[in-house]
């Protein structure tokens, strides 16, 4: 059994990019979090200690992305898995998709993102 928390389009101003106008001007960007955890004694006990608070989970996400600086998204997004890990013991695999929307390239575009999955470290 696989129970998940999502946290969607989590929005934030941040200054990550290759481009030095990125790093200057900033640009708002989209994250999305999977997070996979065994849900079933929080459902059966209704006991918020034993799941994880979204609410905070969400807040750490966000820290991270304002004020945080990476080139890549790729970066950022491991950033946030590590963090995540660190933080929430029971979280055994996450996925992190970050969009840009509003991406710096010479074309109409929709939507440009990435996406890792992340599986908790094994002593």
């Amino acid at each position: 059994m696989t129970d998940r928390i999502f946290i969607n389009d989590l929005r934030f101003f941040g200054y990550h990019g290759v481009l030095p106008e990125e790093a200057v001007l900033g640009q708002r960007l989209r994250v999305d979090i999977t997070a996979e955890l065994d849900l079933s004694a929080a459902g059966r006990d209704d006991d918020l200690a034993k799941t994880v608070h979204y609410g905070e989970m969400a807040m750490l996400v966000d820290e991270i992305g304002r004020t945080q600086r990476y080139q890549l998204i790729e970066a950022l997004a491991e950033a946030m898995a590590n963090a995540i890990f660190e933080t929430y013991p029971s979280i055994e695999r996450l996925t992190v998709r970050i969009t840009k929307p509003e991406a710096p390239v010479p074309l109409s575009t929709g939507i440009i993102a990435i996406e890792i999955e992340r599986s908790r470290p094994r002593d």
